[in-house]
């Protein structure tokens, strides 16, 4: 039986620590509870928060919040050392990530550390160090909030892009995402996995951590290098980077290399090169820039902050402010990452 609570506050069910407030709320415990609120809410716009990690509230949320917390971790063997393991969408991301590594599964362990929950992850198609969600995705049951009809989508329907996929585009409020299916390898069957360590500078931490390479090294070296960069949410108010790395063609950049020498960039393929938007900000000046409790992380110019009191209001300002200035200077439009909810 689902439970419906009144004008409740949200600021500790979002990591930037936004005061707002949902109209009406609803905790999802159970699996269950999933196709009863559906059921329930069945014509209406609900608004599904899971970990509160990749979004930004601007205004109070009128429509239902369906606050996703469902837990469980099932395992299935596949063939030659690929197992399959399906996570409930209310587990925790990182969480996760650890209880693979235990397992000897490889494939997440430079996803390490990045968070949120399981349910959002094929939303944002969660990436970092080289490593995507779609390289170990498998499928994902959802229900349909229209017709109440539970199904699994494929890699191929998720139709993942670079931080995207069908749930931002056609299939956005369409569904409810209720586990995730992922394939992974069992190194205890096929330990020839080859580890991705080239990216960023995961190699030069493994150097210092020393000892034999393997997933649960990749992994602390990942957290070492986050920790290092990235405040923690509990400590100041952030959603992780708020802004995408911008894609551009080869030949855009090899112009603006010629004016900006040190310009960092990461090859896409032939045509295209992906260019830190962090590097970018921090060459405009924003790099610990603060404009009342709204500000930018002095040691990750990628990372929006929240030094108390900001309203989101206060701090998509100051994102607007940021693409502007890169915008001028360099020609190259950032997108913003986090989800920014307002009106609903």
């Amino acid at each position: 039986m689902i439970q419906i609570q009144h004008h409740v506050a949200l600021k500790e069910f979002n990591t930037f620590g936004i005061s707002a407030f949902a109209k009406a709320y609803t905790p999802i415990n159970i699996p269950a509870q999933f196709k009863e609120a559906a059921s329930y809410y069945k014509g209406e716009q609900v608004f599904l928060l899971g970990g509160g990690s990749n979004m930004l509230l601007i205004d109070d949320i009128s429509r239902p919040v369906l606050h996703v917390l469902t837990k469980g971790i099932e395992t299935q063997a596949a063939q030659n050392g690929e197992i399959h393991i399906t996570a409930q969408a209310g587990e925790n991301w990182h969480e996760f990530v650890l209880y693979c590594i235990k397992n000897n599964y490889a494939g997440i362990e430079n996803l390490s550390l990045i968070p949120g929950n399981i349910g959002t992850s094929p939303i944002q198609n969660i990436g970092a160090y080289g490593v995507e969600l779609k390289d170990v995705f498998n499928s994902c049951t959802v229900i349909d909030l229209q017709t109440l009809e539970e199904k699994s989508l494929s890699l191929e329907e998720c139709n993942f892009g670079y931080r995207d996929s069908v749930f931002k585009k056609e299939a956005a409020g369409k569904y409810i995402i209720t586990s995730v299916t992922f394939k992974l390898q069992d190194l205890s069957i096929n330990p020839d996995y080859k580890l991705k360590t080239s990216y960023g500078a995961i190699q030069e931490e493994l150097d210092r951590l020393g000892g034999e390479p393997d997933i649960a090294l990749v992994s602390q070296a990942v957290i070492n290098i986050r920790t290092s960069k990235l405040p923690d949410p509990k400590i100041i108010g952030n959603s992780g980077s708020f802004f995408k790395n911008p894609i551009i063609k080869r030949d855009r950049y090899d112009e603006l290399v010629r004016l900006h020498p040190h310009m960092p960039s990461y090859n896409v393929d032939d045509d295209h090169v992906k260019v830190p938007a962090g590097w970018l900000i921090d060459q405009c000046g924003f790099k610990g820039y603060r404009k009342g409790d709204a500000g930018v992380h002095d040691k990750q110019a990628l990372v929006l902050v929240n030094h108390g009191k900001a309203t989101g209001k206060e701090i998509i300002s100051l994102s607007r402010e940021i693409q502007e200035k890169v915008n001028s200077r360099f020609g190259i439009s950032i997108d913003t990452e986090v989800n920014l909810i307002e009106n609903m």
